[in-house]
């Protein structure tokens, strides 16, 4: 669906909502089930083409939490904004969760491990979900940034969505959607080192969804900013993922990037 998406118009933009009271962001303002249900809506008339829905914060060293109690979190969010004709993607690296977010309504998965878990690639391809391949060098995000050791990069992250590709179409999925992973187990030089290169991702002939907003990275480069002082990196990020390829940007502020887009793809095309 993403696919199809992506080919309808220049950049789709995914709204982010996160249903968790400590992620690295926007923690604890939608934690309630209401909250997040207007956020959603409101993103969706900001111009999200998808809202992305996740009850578990994957910033390093965050708690885990109980595929219980995350559906707890997400799955009214899902059902309701999925009611109001939203597409909706569920945000989660567990099973039990995806499946019941899918059965409420969401259209596509994301999982920050990449579908390293069988049972989820077993979930989504049962239910001819969409998935959102992210790339991350181990499948706890506790400890990922202990993994950010490349030789390659680039190479290695590309070497590992393609086979990701492979074994998620093997196992009947067909439309996938890949991300480099942008901050997961990755340095400041790395993400450069992506986003530079991002044409060789693109290269592996599926959509690349990039997801730079707010995140640490650009704080770095820009006098430690904190997260609500990184919207002009975030856009700055976004529109270099665009220019060499990606086809969807995930981000927490939806008006602002898609104004962005439009004068970006206004000039592109004058």
């Amino acid at each position: 669906m993403m696919e199809r998406m992506a080919e309808q118009a220049p950049t789709q933009v995914m709204g982010i909502v996160n249903v968790t009271p400590d992620s690295f962001s926007d923690g604890g303002r939608f934690a309630h089930v209401d909250a997040a249900i207007g956020h959603g809506i409101l993103l969706a008339a900001q111009g999200a083409s998808i809202v992305d829905v996740g009850g578990e914060s994957t910033r390093p060293g965050a708690t885990p939490v109980p595929p219980p109690e995350e559906c707890d979190r997400v799955v009214p969010v899902v059902r309701e904004l999925a009611a109001q004709g939203i597409v909706v993607s569920i945000d989660t690296r567990h099973p039990e969760t995806a499946a019941a977010a899918l059965d409420a309504g969401a259209r596509i998965v994301n999982d920050v491990t990449g579908f390293t878990d069988p049972r989820l690639v077993a979930v989504a391809a049962a239910a001819g979900a969409t998935v959102v391949v992210n790339h991350m060098p181990t499948d706890d995000p506790r400890t990922m940034q202990a993994h950010a050791t490349y030789a390659d990069v680039v190479t290695e992250v590309r070497d590992f969505l393609a086979r990701r590709i492979d074994e998620c179409h093997a196992a009947g999925i067909a439309d996938i959607v890949i991300d480099p992973g942008i901050g997961f187990g990755k340095t400041t030089q790395h993400n450069l080192l992506l986003l530079r290169h991002l044409d060789q991702l693109v290269a592996l002939g599926r959509p690349v969804l990039v997801g730079v907003s707010r995140k640490r990275f650009i704080g770095e480069l820009s006098n430690d900013a904190t997260t609500d002082q990184r919207l002009g990196g975030s856009l700055a990020a976004g529109l270099a993922a665009v220019a060499r390829g990606a086809s969807i940007l995930r981000v927490h502020d939806v008006a602002e990037t898609v104004q962005a887009l439009r004068l970006w793809h206004a000039i592109d095309d004058a």
